[in-house]
């Protein structure tokens, strides 16, 4: 397509921010407004102009997001030239660049990508050897400070220097330790990516130019969502040149507590002199009714934003509906029964259940909506479930293949040698953490050294040393590339790990679930190596599952089914009809949010909440809740008070419900629960 074909699918304000190429540009991509499609059709614009793809960046925050643009764009360009645009996250770009020049830093090129999990524990270690640990300390809270520190570029040493309390002191010395502990295992950890990658565009000048070179152009998805390291990447990588295109939404920042700085976008202005704002306000997803309500509540009050207002051309629709029940159990009820009576008036009563969502602000809320929809056999699937590379047998999976790669990964053989337990006691690994601190030498090592295995008990001797030989056997193996998927299944099998699946989970039924889950581990493999156009080895498939990003999952039933989830997950997601539940004071707002000064943010939350209807939406609130198993009294939410009579309509339960009434959803959940408890009898 020519330039011209390419902006006259886009309405105005769409095509001009397609069209200025050179410069600064903010993008406002209000909720709903085209964010993909005006980047995608900015790419093959400047393509069309004739730009080199391979001088274009684009960064976003989740693979899916990259995979999605790539395709869209493949659609309207040549797909040889649209694969060599660089598309990805912050982290995959770090990643590649670190893996050719982090040797400048220190660091040996092998390094492997500590997961969330071995981040806790090394961090825990760190504590330990500065005398810390039990109940004593607040890890966890140390362990966000720290990332906190990472996500604003402060070293171990700026950190303790500025310390204004006890705990920052010993936050920022367990800091120390931690980075100490990494280097030793040739690990970084997600936030350390880009980290390391502002040190080396600042300690080596000659990086950032050679990347400045080849990047004459940059994209930057999610722009609100970006933390002062990403920001500080982006400004250098950006240059004097600056042609820097940022799109986002103030409005729907709402991942400070991940270490996203909304001053990012609300200062790009001014960061960036003579930058062009372009707003997007003209709405594809809902109707106006939904758009009156979303407007009034982000553009009330005080809140510090770049001012715009949703419109929509799809007609008037219905006014949100705000409706108060009697307890939780109520609530539930009422969204059982709304679901059923309004699949029977949409539709021509074929109305999928996929058309519903329940949005919640807390997880735990889910409990009583899910307890009563399989009361009444309503399908439903909980998005945002736990995530497939989360599960504890794919991680032991991995730890194996990482082992393979970076045999100074301690974390990872830890993990080895208690999946299954290998006869080695807890004499003989602490035998081996010892030697680490006090020779350095890697415990993988140590473990292969026969003079070691000698050492041990004769049950131990025999598993290092089939473990060992077995390693020996598969690191020539896997140092050709390509066929990683069958590599992995032999290897696996032969080390003991998918037999040993049996020894971990002593329930038959468990053992069988997690190996098919392993089985489907080789399968994505597979799938991944299907998708590469050159041969792929082993250190590049862990690194890309590494940077994968923790996408929501969904668990439940498949097929047609209700989505439950909370706003976070949600957002992203559009449903014709949404329910919000839990609109109470301390719920929604989050009781400790406000305590922590986080209320513009929840403010916005529930924007993001309004904004996933198309058609309907209904605000729920109970006048009581069981919390901690006692009924108290709830009172609204204070957000309801934003929405005026004239923009949401305030209604009785009854007042909407036909046919089936709320009792007989409650008879038909007191019965589900009467069967439950005589089957638990039995």
């Amino acid at each position: 397509m020519t330039c011209e074909e390419i902006l006259s699918q886009l309405n105005p304000e769409q095509a001009e921010a397609a069209r200025t190429v050179n410069g600064p540009v903010l993008v406002l991509a209000g909720a709903g407004t085209g964010k993909t499609r005006v980047i995608t059709y900015r790419i093959a614009y400047m393509l069309a102009a004739g730009i080199a793809p391979e001088s274009i960046l684009g960064m976003t925050f989740t693979n899916t997001a990259a995979r999605e643009m790539r395709e869209r764009l493949a659609k309207l360009v040549d797909p040889a030239a649209a694969q060599r645009v660089t598309l990805g996250t912050f982290h995959s770009f770090c990643g590649r660049l670190l893996r050719r020049e982090i040797s400048a830093l220190g660091y040996l090129p092998g390094f492997t990508i500590a997961d969330e999990s071995d981040q806790l524990g090394i961090f825990k270690q760190a504590g330990a050897m500065l005398g810390l640990g039990g109940d004593n300390f607040p890890f966890g809270a140390a362990f966000a400070r720290m990332s906190r520190w990472k996500n604003q570029l402060v070293t171990p040493d700026a950190a303790n220097r500025s310390a204004e309390n006890d705990f920052d002191v010993l936050a920022s010395q367990i800091y120390e330790k931690y980075q100490e502990l990494l280097e030793l295992q040739n690990l970084v950890d997600f936030d350390d990516m880009l980290l390391l990658t502002w040190r080396l565009f600042s300690e080596h000048p000659d990086v950032l130019e050679r990347c400045r070179e080849r990047f004459r152009y940059l994209l930057v998805d999610e722009y609100q969502d970006t933390n002062g390291a990403q920001f500080a990447l982006v400004k250098m990588l950006a240059g004097d040149s600056c042609n820097l295109c940022v799109v986002g939404d103030d409005d729907q920042s709402i991942y400070s507590w991940r270490g996203a700085d909304i001053g990012n976008i609300l200062d790009f202005p001014n960061i960036f002199p003579g930058a062009k704002v372009v707003k997007l306000e003209q709405n594809y997803r809902s109707c106006s009714a939904i758009l009156n309500a979303a407007n009034a509540i982000i553009g009330g009050g005080d809140l510090r934003r770049h001012g715009k207002k949703l419109w929509s051309a799809l007609g008037e629709g219905t006014r949100p509906r705000i409706v108060a029940l009697e307890n939780g159990e109520r609530e539930a009820g009422y969204v059982s029964d709304m679901i059923e009576q309004l699949r029977r008036q949409r539709g021509d009563g074929r109305a999928p259940y996929s058309d519903f969502a329940v949005l919640y602000r807390s997880n735990q809320l889910s409990r009583q909506i899910e307890q009563t929809l399989r009361a009444a056999q309503i399908p439903y699937r909980l998005f945002g479930g736990q995530q497939f590379f989360q599960r504890r047998e794919i991680k032991d999976a991995l730890a194996y293949l990482r082992l393979l790669v970076n045999p100074r990964d301690d974390q990872s053989l830890l993990r080895v040698l208690a999946s299954p337990p290998r006869g080695l006691g807890a004499k003989a690994v602490e035998t081996l953490k010892k030697r680490r601190l006090t020779d350095h030498v890697p415990m993988f090592r140590t473990l292969r050294d026969p003079e070691f295995q000698k050492s041990l008990p004769r049950a131990g001797a025999e598993g290092a040393s089939e473990l060992a030989g077995v390693y020996a056997k598969f690191e020539k193996i896997f140092s050709e590339p390509g066929g990683i998927a069958g590599k992995t299944a032999d290897f696996l099998l032969e080390c003991g790990y998918i037999d040993g699946l049996q020894r971990i989970y002593k329930d038959i039924g468990d053992a069988k679930k997690r190996r098919d889950n392993v089985d489907e581990f080789i399968s994505a493999i597979a799938q991944y190596e299907g998708k590469v156009f050159s041969p792929l080895s082993l250190g590049e498939y862990l690194e890309a599952c590494s940077l994968m990003e923790e996408e929501n999952e969904e668990e439940g039933a498949t097929g047609d089914a209700v989505t439950l989830s909370s706003i976070h997950a949600a957002k992203g997601l559009e449903f014709p009809v949404v329910f919000v539940i839990a609109m109470e004071k301390g719920i929604f707002p989050h009781e400790r949010a406000l305590e922590e000064g986080a209320g513009d943010e929840e403010k916005r939350l529930f924007y993001v909440a309004v904004t996933r209807a198309k058609e309907e939406l209904y605000l729920l609130r109970a006048r009581s809740r069981m919390q901690r198993g006692i009924n108290r009294p709830a009172q609204q939410s204070s957000f309801l008070g934003l929405l005026p009579d004239d923009v949401a309509e305030r209604c009785e339960p009854g007042d909407l419900l036909s046919g089936a009434s709320q009792e007989d959803v409650m008879k038909k959940f007191k019965e589900f629960y009467a069967m439950l408890k005589k089957d638990a009898e039995k």
